[in-house]
């Protein structure tokens, strides 16, 4: 081999080798989401019709990126962006807190309904403890804050329900046991709003209820660390008491701790920490079980010199696998800085890379929903057409319920006027772990081996027990195969269908 040829051929193995490392190996398994926030104000002033068209768009849009559950604000300051007999309607939805839509609807269970029929999830994303953010000026007579003003201490212009205070836990509870009584949500999501975020010069003013309800814990910051700890493992308790389906998941801020001396489980970073500064014990939560899933807000670059990308999605790869990992993604901060090892790009590829090759990683969630249906960097062009180009099963979550449903029934082909489709019947369930909610479709071209582990063969994940077959003159030969699924993703076995189009 001559010296050119050698050298041809181990350019070709590292050009080789560079997109195998950027390629993103599609998964059967995947949770795909995005938060749709209210507290930025985007939705007030819009009439009715106007917020359920822009809602409508967005999720069609998101739909075609393949994102497969929306995490939606419903709960920004102890208001409401549903019907509530706790807490007033949030000013985020029509301008005055307390004030109800007119004309009349229910944001969330229009929302429910929504995405159920797109296939989609829907998680009611709450903020526990803020019950007023900075700008806002005036309270409804019935929020807790006015009922109840010893509730709540005052901080850097927000008001935070006090964690020291037994009784906020139970109201806090109450206020989730009642969505998840009357909702079909599919998840109660909490964010990084535990403590408030520290600023200097101020002190968190619970003193008071230190001395009171120390139950003789002496250190300050394991005091509010066990506050929050008991809220949490309550909460998904009473959660899973009401409807065991319902998942319990938080998505907490990037950084768990600093390490340092005498921290031993700690990331190389410097910034704010979860267990120190918002005396949120994450992993404790994960490792013991009280939720269901955990989203780290990794929103900074690859190369981010105090909070670097990679050195983050490592180390919550490493230590929080004992529940579903998913990875906060912030869609414009990944589309503004250029690939370290290739400039011309930007870090998307990177990103997703890392997701591939990190065992315990199992989807992402986008930080903003609106910012990935605006397309800002490409971003909702290469999950559509690249990344998530084919549909995706939830994870499992096998210690709510890992027993699979039974499977669809008479599946067949019928001609209709508008060509063929394929009919099936939802077989019974008697238990909710047995109950049917969405079907898989595969589609397998003839003498191709029949492989339901093959994410590209899934043409859709849908409630409904039918799908429009493509029609091409009735020259080829394909397979289809529907399987069952039930609320916790488990998959029946598959039934064939085969048919010329």
């Amino acid at each position: 081999m001559t010296r050119k040829l050698l050298a041809l051929v181990l350019f070709m193995f590292s050009v080789a080798m560079f997109a195998s490392n950027n390629t993103y190996i599609p998964q059967k398994r995947e949770f795909r989401g995005a938060w749709i926030q209210c507290v930025n104000g985007q939705f007030i002033g819009m009439s009715t019709q106007k917020m359920q068209q822009t809602l409508s768009y967005q999720l069609d849009e998101l739909q075609k990126d393949g994102v497969n559950a929306i995490f939606f604000q419903v709960r920004a300051e102890c208001d409401a962006l549903y019907k509530s007999d706790i807490e007033p309607w949030s000013r985020f939805l029509t301008g005055q807190q307390g004030k109800a839509p007119s004309p009349y609807w229910d944001p969330l269970q229009w929302m429910i309904d929504q995405c159920h029929e797109r296939g989609m999830e829907l998680h009611a994303w709450l903020n526990p403890y803020r019950a007023k953010t900075k700008f806002t000026s005036a309270l409804a007579s019935n929020h807790v804050a006015m009922r109840s003003p010893g509730s709540v201490f005052s901080y850097d212009g927000l008001f935070i329900l006090n964690p020291g205070l037994p009784e906020n836990r139970d109201y806090i509870i109450k206020v989730v046991n009642d969505i998840v009584s009357r909702y079909d949500v599919d998840g109660i999501h909490m964010d990084d709003y535990f403590y408030p975020y520290p600023v200097a010069g101020l002190q968190i003013p619970d003193e008071r209820e230190f001395q009171r309800y120390n139950n003789g814990i002496r250190d300050r910051g394991d005091w509010r660390r066990d506050n929050v700890n008991i809220f949490i493992k309550e909460c998904g308790e009473s959660i899973h008491r009401i409807k065991p389906w319902v998942k319990f998941g938080i998505s907490p801020f990037g950084i768990y701790r600093n390490k340092r001396a005498g921290v031993e489980i700690g990331s190389n970073t410097r910034g704010t920490q979860n267990y120190d500064d918002l005396y949120a014990d994450v992993l404790l939560w994960v490792n013991n079980g009280w939720i269901d899933y955990s989203v780290p807000q990794i929103y900074w670059q690859i190369g981010h010199k105090t909070a670097d990308y990679k050195t983050l999605i490592e180390w919550w790869n490493r230590y929080a696998s004992k529940r579903p990992l998913f990875i906060g993604e912030d869609v414009e901060r990944t589309v503004k800085f250029a690939d370290l090892n290739n400039p011309k790009s930007n870090q998307m590829p990177a990103k997703f890379a890392l997701h591939s090759q990190l065992p315990y990683v199992n989807g992402t969630v986008l930080w903003y929903a609106k910012a990935a249906v605006d397309n800002v960097g490409n971003y909702g062009s290469m999950l559509r057409n690249h990344y998530w180009r084919y549909p995706a099963l939830q994870p499992r979550m096998p210690f709510i319920d890992s027993k699979a449903p039974k499977k669809p029934k008479r599946v067949t082909t019928v001609w209709t006027s508008d060509g063929p489709v394929l009919f099936w019947t939802k077989p019974k369930g008697k238990k909710w772990s047995d109950v049917v909610t969405k079907f898989v479709v595969y589609r397998f071209a003839n003498g191709e081996k029949v492989n339901l582990n093959d994410p590209t063969k899934i043409v859709a994940i849908t409630p409904e027990t039918m799908y429009k077959l493509p029609y091409n003159g009735g020259l080829k030969k394909y397979t289809y195969v529907v399987t069952s699924l039930d609320r916790m993703s488990n998959e029946s076995k598959g039934v064939k269908e085969k048919i010329k189009l």
